[in-house]
């Protein structure tokens, strides 16, 4: 079942847009059903939970951060994830930062974009957005790839697209700075419920979680 879900999104997106799996709280054996599939980029919420996966799935597949991270768990993080599509504040910049320089690499992250400036939830808001990229193109060992929202939990689908529209302006505006060590490549947006709006507001990299692996067990 998993494994058809995924060929059937597939089938419907273009081939420029990666699909990557949200794999929260399900099992290595769906997972592995996923990637049969055709996944090729999967998004975890937490280091921890990441870390057991890893151990059994490896790099078969790339491996996106895509919930909070605390800055203790970065060092961990960063053995484990191809990128951080979490990055909101410069004190997480500066230790990602810190410990790609002593692996000597430059580690890809995304910014993500509080579109819906909802206070009890992390990202930076809009406004401030373009400082916060201004102060980490500072740093040698960091690339800004792109940005990444979630939204606001909205009752119809179609009420997200104004936050999307608002983190691609972003997105087209931080392109034309030409800043050092920032290239958008990258716009995460969308979910199982909202992956299509999100396509249409130029989203290439969609987050679904749901909609592959069915409704997680108690909850």
């Amino acid at each position: 079942m998993i494994r058809e879900k995924v060929k059937e999104i597939l089938s419907q997106i273009p081939q420029n847009i990666i699909l990557l799996a949200a794999t929260k709280g399900r099992s290595v054996e769906e997972i592995e059903e996923a990637i049969e599939g055709g996944i090729k980029f999967i998004g975890e919420n937490y280091v921890q939970e990441a870390e057991k996966k890893f151990l059994k799935i490896g790099r078969r597949v790339k491996w996106h951060m895509i919930g909070h991270l605390q800055t203790n768990k970065v060092k961990k993080a960063i053995e484990i994830f191809d990128m951080i599509e979490t990055v909101d504040s410069i004190k997480l910049a500066k230790e990602i930062d810190k410990e790609a320089k002593k692996r000597n690499i430059i580690y890809p992250v995304l910014i993500e974009i509080n579109s819906g400036k909802e206070h009890q939830k992390t990202g930076v808001f809009p406004e401030d957005a373009e400082n916060l990229i201004y102060e980490i193109s500072k740093y040698e060992n960091i690339k800004i790839e792109g940005l990444m929202t979630m939204g606001p939990v909205v009752e119809k689908p179609e009420d997200i697209r104004p936050y999307f529209k608002l983190t691609k302006e972003l997105f087209e505006k931080f392109k034309r700075l030409n800043l050092p060590n920032v290239e958008m490549k990258y716009l995460s947006m969308g979910m199982t419920d909202t992956w299509r709006i999100a396509i249409e507001e130029g989203a290439n990299i969609i987050r679904i979680g749901t909609g592959i692996f069915g409704p997680r067990r108690g909850g």
